[in-house]
């Protein structure tokens, strides 16, 4: 069963998503070449710690991945599309880094996701990250009252269609509110008017990803980190939204 939330602990989880916000923003732009994946993860870490936060990543252990996960942040390179986790990896110029990054405060947790690209931008991927960004805004302008389920999951796909790029729906947005992982499975592929009914109160992860060929996915003997499987590169995009009657709120707003 869904938690409606009130428009004052939509206000709580807005502040963990302003501090989401803020982790994803200072570490995209130390994201350089010469950077080693694991030192991103340091300065998270610590984040996280001076903060008070609480990370949503570390000792979770899903039926999915292989726990459990000891690190605060995934950090997702080139093919490497979704639960990367953190590795001795120096980035270098056309590297491509996703960070998907989760943390309670309070009680409340927010969850976003953004993909930088290293050093000198390669057009192809750039108009793979738009067409993440771009499938995100139209997920998020549906997500009103009245709406269905179906309509967020359609608004995406339909992005990654014009694209020309797959979707796998094995993985895709959720609800959340004093966990990471709540109901209900928002897939990034659907049919509009089809679902559950959107009402004020339900606040959703959406998160956009897919790759410029295949949209199957093999795992790392990390058990955790999930490529492409046919070694292209992948992209993901991620805000947490709250339904209101007022419109789609965005809780983890980058600058």
């Amino acid at each position: 069963m869904m938690e409606l939330k009130t428009p004052a602990e939509i206000d709580k989880m807005a502040v963990t998503g302003a501090f989401v916000a803020e982790v994803l923003e200072t570490l995209s732009a130390k994201a350089e070449p010469g950077v080693n994946v694991l030192d991103l993860e340091k300065h998270a870490r610590t984040m996280v710690a001076d903060r008070g936060a609480e990370s949503c990543y570390w000792d979770y252990a899903p039926s999915f991945g292989s726990g459990p996960f000891r690190n605060v942040i995934c950090l997702s390179v080139n093919d490497a599309v979704l639960h990367g986790m953190p590795h001795d990896h120096v980035l270098a110029d056309g590297d491509v880094l996703s960070l998907d990054f989760a943390v309670s405060i309070d009680g409340w947790v927010a969850d976003s996701a953004v993909t930088v690209q290293i050093g000198d931008p390669r057009p192809q991927i750039t108009t793979l990250i738009d067409s993440t960004r771009r499938a995100l805004a139209a997920g998020i302008a549906a997500a009103v009252p009245g709406g269905r389920l179906g309509d967020i999951s359609a608004a995406i796909g339909t992005v990654a269609a014009d694209g020309g790029y797959r979707v796998n729906t094995d993985f895709g947005g959720h609800g959340l509110g004093h966990t990471m992982h709540e109901d209900p499975h928002i897939p990034n592929r659907g049919r509009p008017g089809r679902g559950l009914k959107l009402k004020a109160g339900m606040t959703l992860a959406l998160e956009p990803w897919w790759g410029t060929g295949t949209d199957e996915l093999v795992t790392d003997p990390d058990g955790w980190t999930l490529r492409l499987a046919d070694g292209t590169p992948g992209a993901h995009t991620e805000h947490t939204v709250a339904i209101t009657d007022d419109g789609p709120r965005i809780l983890t707003v980058r600058g």
